[in-house]
């Protein structure tokens, strides 16, 4: 999945191409869904997604954290420490053992559609800010979205504990990330490399108790995932969210993320198959509409 960055727009930039690399994170992150959902029912193991979704980054970006270090010296410990268990290798572990149990489609809302909701309590709770009334509908609309995929279930298969407690456990673990990267002082190539190759590590630490299946398992499978996780999510998204961020700002680049959880669930339904009910539909619509209104897009005043 992508890592949010607050930098000023930049001259430099064009609006155009922001609009662009902002609706290709978008396609990416749901790209992201559906491999990992096919991955997770495949001859691939979540080590092996893993070790693909942050050694290929970890591998692009060493000139960045061999010229950092592996521990900043101006780096407070506790950000570092949780930038890495939200998005890093523990938060991919735990993902993968939802999404075992869970279609693409119902992961777009109780996955990338919660994180916005989680963060924003966090942000109320522990950080003392207060969204504006619009902000406030949207995260209701968040939660009524996950609301009628919990009611219903998506399309013809009922979901389990595993996708409604693991999955917003995780999107709050996300939520503790973004947080945590704000206040780290690393710039956006900073914190992925040092996330990446911090995951490289860990994962690396769990083959010989967990094995690896990627030298055996089918070439077109493997290549799959080295595109969707290593080179599109892992590296591609982070560069063009930030570019989407210095041309548009952060609250416009943010709301175009609303489209993931209608992408996702098309995605599921055209290349897994999956089954798209009327319940998935209206909470990936709820939940995207949810998501804009959080970003504060429509609201008087701006983020």
């Amino acid at each position: 999945m992508a890592m949010a960055t607050e930098t000023a727009t930049s001259r430099e930039t064009s609006p155009l191409l922001g609009r662009l690399a902002a609706l290709s994170v978008v396609a990416i992150w749901a790209a992201w869904l559906v491999s990992t959902r096919h991955g997770t029912v495949s001859s691939l193991k979540a080590v092996d997604l893993s070790l693909l979704r942050y050694g290929i980054p970890a591998l692009v970006l060493a000139p960045v954290w061999l010229r950092t270090g592996l521990w900043p010296r101006k780096t407070p410990k506790w950000p570092l420490v949780l930038m890495i268990l939200g998005s890093g290798a523990p938060f991919f572990q735990i993902v993968a053992i939802g999404m075992r149990a869970t279609p693409a489609s119902a992961a777009g809302v109780l996955l990338p559609g919660v994180m916005p909701l989680a963060t924003a309590l966090i942000g109320v709770a522990v950080y003392r800010e207060r969204p504006d009334l619009m902000r406030w509908f949207g995260m209701g609309a968040i939660a009524l979205g996950g609301m009628v995929m919990l009611a219903v279930g998506a399309g013809d298969v009922e979901l389990g504990w595993k996708s409604y407690l693991i999955l917003p456990f995780c999107a709050a673990l996300w939520a503790v990330f973004t947080h945590a990267f704000r206040r780290s002082g690393l710039t956006a190539l900073e914190g992925g490399a040092l996330v990446c190759v911090w995951s490289t590590l860990i994962t690396l630490t769990l083959i010989p108790f967990l094995g690896l299946s990627l030298f055996s398992a089918p070439l077109g499978e493997v290549a799959l995932q080295v595109l969707t996780q290593g080179v599109l999510s892992g590296l591609c998204a982070t560069l063009l969210y930030g570019y989407a961020i210095r041309a548009l700002g952060g609250t416009l680049a943010a709301a175009y993320t609303a489209a993931t959880p209608a992408a996702a669930a098309i995605g599921g339904g055209l290349l897994l198959g999956e089954q798209i009910g009327p319940a998935t539909i209206a909470a990936a619509v709820i939940t995207g509409l949810g998501v804009v209104l959080s970003t504060g897009l429509l609201s008087k005043r701006q983020a």
